[in-house]
Parts: C-alpha cells; structure tokens; sequence
C-alpha cells in the first residue's frame, strides 16, 4: 500500500477533464441509445464516469476500498452488473462515440486533400487461465509463433495522419470447437449478446467487413484501409473495393495467392521474373496486376527492401492504380499508429490486468471503456499540440499539423518502453540514462538515425 498522500488537484483536473468529454460528446446520451441505461438506482453514466476515470487515479476500486478512499455513493456490485449487462451494445457505443468526434472536431483540422485512412489489425488479449472465462480459447500468437489463451481482439481504428482513434473492436474467440476452453452460454441469436458471441467465433476476415460496415454506417469515411499481410488475399481486397474504398497491404509471401500477371504468377514468380530497380531508389519494383476471380480488379504491386534485412524484401498491394509508388509507401506508413495505440493501452490504460471478468459481456465492456480512455486522452493531446483547435483565428492563420512520421513512433515507443522499465525495476535518472546509451549502440545504425530525427523533431 503506498503511503504518498494522493494529489487532489490532479485528481480534480483529471475529473473535470472527464465531465468536459462526457458533456461535449453527449456520452450519456449514446450510452442510452445503445441500451446503456440502469438496473438499479444507479445512473449507468455515473458507472461510466468512474470506470473511465478511475485508471488516472493510480488505485484500483479494490484498493480504493482497502484503504477507505472510495468516495461514491454505489458499491461493487453496481459496477459489476453495470459490465455483465448483456443488453449493452458496446459496439455500436464506441463506433458512435468515434464518429462524433472525427466529424465534429478532428476532420475539420486536416484539409480535404489529404488522405484519411481505416487501420486494422489484431493484438493478443491473453488470460492466465480460460477454464472458467466465457469463450477462452487457445488463440495463434503471431508474435511469438506460438498458441495462447485468451483472444484475439480484432480493431478497426481511424486517422488522419496525426490522430488516431479506435472506432470498434471484438474480441475474437476460436472458431474451433476443440480449441475453445471456457464455456459457452446460450443466447437468443437475435439478441444483441448472441450477436456478440456470433461474431467472435467467425473468422476474422469476415468480421473485420462487418466492423467496417459498422463504421460507414455512422458516417465515418476514410479514403484507403490499411492492414498487414495476415488479411490480404484478394477476396478481401475485392471486398473492400466494392464498398467504395481503395486498399494499401502489405502482400503474403504465399505460393497459392496468385495475381493475373499476363498469367497467374504467385508474388514470389512475379518479383523473380522483373528487373529491380538499382541504387538508392524507395522501391525495387513496381507492377500492374488483376486481382480476384469473379469480378477481377485492377491494382499496384510496389516491392521495396526490408529495412531489418537488407538481403529481403517486402511487397505492398494498392487497389488505387493511379497512386505513385512513393504516396503508396507513404500511406502505409501510417498504419503504425495501430502498434503504438496496442503498446499504449497495454501499458498505461490497464487493457489487461485490470478485468479479470469470467463474463464475455464484461471483457467487451472492459475492452469499450479502455478504448474511450483513449479517445479521449487522443483528443486532449490533439488540442494540446494543434493550435488549430485554439480558435477560428489560429484554424486560418496556423499550418495543420503534418503526418506522424516512423521517426515520431519509435520515440513514443521507446518512451513509453523506459518509462515502464524505469518504474519496474526502480532505476535512478543515471541508470536509465546507461541503459539507454547501450541499447542504442545495440540498434543498427539506420535505427539509430530514425530515432535522433524523431527527438529533434519532437
């Protein structure tokens, strides 16, 4: 128990910080309409309230009723039910939440000519143990190459270059029958907790098309959708297209996923059989392909060098033909906002430890409250650093604020990476400071680089 009396005026800063979102988004007003509403006496926004707010104070509820500092007036078992609500539709919650504040506030910042963008990807949500959660399940860990327990939480996030901001998620449980190990309850199927269970036990690739069904639906657009090589085959990038939207992925290395190359040539057959382009040029190649068997597309494949090996290569598929090979390797760069958003959940907002929930309806609320955390500490940054938002005489007479570049990200991970090292392990300034100075002589020198660009642009 720490014995550091705890700053008041922080705390009252952090709570009107809090009121102030709530009142300019009308949360409580999206909470009713998603069937947020009380049990009990309770106001369900009150709940709210104090679950967005209560990781700023750096005590969890249990602790704060050990050491006699929880001050409401409802008790646990209010906050419990609040989460095992099944009637709750968090998704459609924070999807509403993010529309309101990319159409309100964040869009009107950027001009209309630059390019707005879906990311996707998942992260692992592990569980110690899944005997006793609600759809446990042994999940592929694609970091370690190895099967875990817990989820994988699917995420459809939005940015502008500078801001991102989760629109919606779902925990996705296995589809296999014999990798799941909790137990599985029994709902209506029209029922908005049977379609929750629905769509974690589908496959990924058909529930991240929902979720950006869900997006457009509440009228957030963007221009391209990012994602990794683990969703890119041609019927998603169809898929994708045909809702409007133009693709920029990253291309599986695989010999069954083949492109209309004068003939069907897999991405392998294709990089082997052009010259690459010499020198110090952004990329070693670039062709025109067709994409997608019933209804083919045409579309851009830009093979450039990995940084990590210089020996290899990676390739990147584009939907939109007419983008330069340059603006394609630019756009995509953007989809690292999706790493450091999962490190920043993971390590400060309490993405993990902080539910220990069995309930699958709780871990989904858990998951909604995490990502309003970070809408909101994202908006706040926003209005801290773009002078824009200041007023309508900054808006016209300040630049807008340019992309986050690489050099930008791997400075807030390293910081936020010390700052938990530093707090673990109780290192003084001077300690951190060495350990610092030999990790970077460690990083290859093009690292290095990237992260003296990054300090002196911050």
């Amino acid at each position: 128990m720490s014995i550091i009396a705890q700053n008041s005026d922080k705390e009252v800063a952090i709570l009107d910080c809090v009121n102030r979102f709530f009142s300019n988004h009308h949360v409580g007003d999206l909470l009713k309409k998603c069937n947020g509403t009380k049990e009990k006496g309770v106001p369900a926004i009150s709940l709210l309230r104090y679950k967005l707010g209560n990781v700023f104070s750096n005590r969890s509820m249990y602790m704060q009723m050990r050491t006699g500092s929880f001050k409401e007036d409802f008790s646990k078992n209010a906050v419990y039910r609040f989460l095992n609500s099944a009637k709750t539709n968090w998704l459609r919650f924070t999807t509403a939440l993010a529309s309101t504040i990319i159409n309100d506030e964040v869009k009107e910042l950027t001009d209309e000519k630059r390019s707005n963008v879906f990311i996707l990807d998942d992260t692992l949500f592990n569980r110690t143990s899944c005997k006793r959660t609600e759809l446990g399940s042994k999940v592929f860990d694609h970091t370690n190459m190895r099967y875990k327990k817990g989820f994988r939480l699917l995420t459809l996030g939005w940015s502008d270059g500078n801001t991102f901001l989760p629109v919606n998620s779902c925990l996705m449980a296995s589809s296999k029958e014999s990798n799941i190990i909790g137990p599985q309850k029994d709902f209506d199927k029209r029922s908005i907790a049977g379609k929750r269970r629905k769509l974690a036990q589908m496959k990924a690739t058909d529930t991240m098309l929902q979720l950006l069904d869900m997006a457009t639906a509440q009228g957030i657009t963007a221009d391209y959708v990012l994602f990794d090589s683990w969703f890119s085959n041609p019927a998603q990038l169809t898929a994708i297209k045909s809702r409007g939207m133009d693709v920029i992925a990253m291309v599986k290395k695989s010999s069954r996923i083949n492109y209309e190359y004068g003939e069907k040539l897999n991405i392998k057959q294709i990089y082997a059989k052009n010259k690459k382009r010499r020198g110090k040029s952004k990329y070693l190649l670039s062709v025109s392909v067709m994409l997608g068997k019933e209804n083919p597309i045409s579309a851009k494949i830009v093979c450039v060098r990995n940084k990590a090996n210089r020996k290899d290569w990676l390739a990147f598929v584009c939907t939109n033909p007419e983008l330069s090979e340059e603006e394609i390797i630019r756009i995509y760069g953007k989809r690292w906002q999706i790493e450091v958003f999962f490190k920043t959940c993971k390590s400060t907002l309490n993405l993990i430890g902080e539910c220990r929930s069995l309930s699958y309806d709780a871990l989904t609320a858990h998951v909604a409250i995490v990502y309003t955390r970070y809408m909101l500490l994202a908006l706040e940054q926003r209005k801290d650093e773009d002078q824009r938002t200041l007023g309508e005489l900054f808006f016209f007479l300040v630049d807008e604020m340019t992309d986050i570049t690489f050099s930008h990200s791997l400075c807030l991970i390293m910081d936020a990476m010390l700052a938990s090292i530093q707090e673990l392990l109780k290192l003084s300034d001077e300690q951190l400071s060495a350990l610092t100075a030999d990790f970077e002589s460690r990083l290859p020198e093009y690292l290095r680089h990237a992260l003296h660009r990054g300090e002196s642009a911050a």
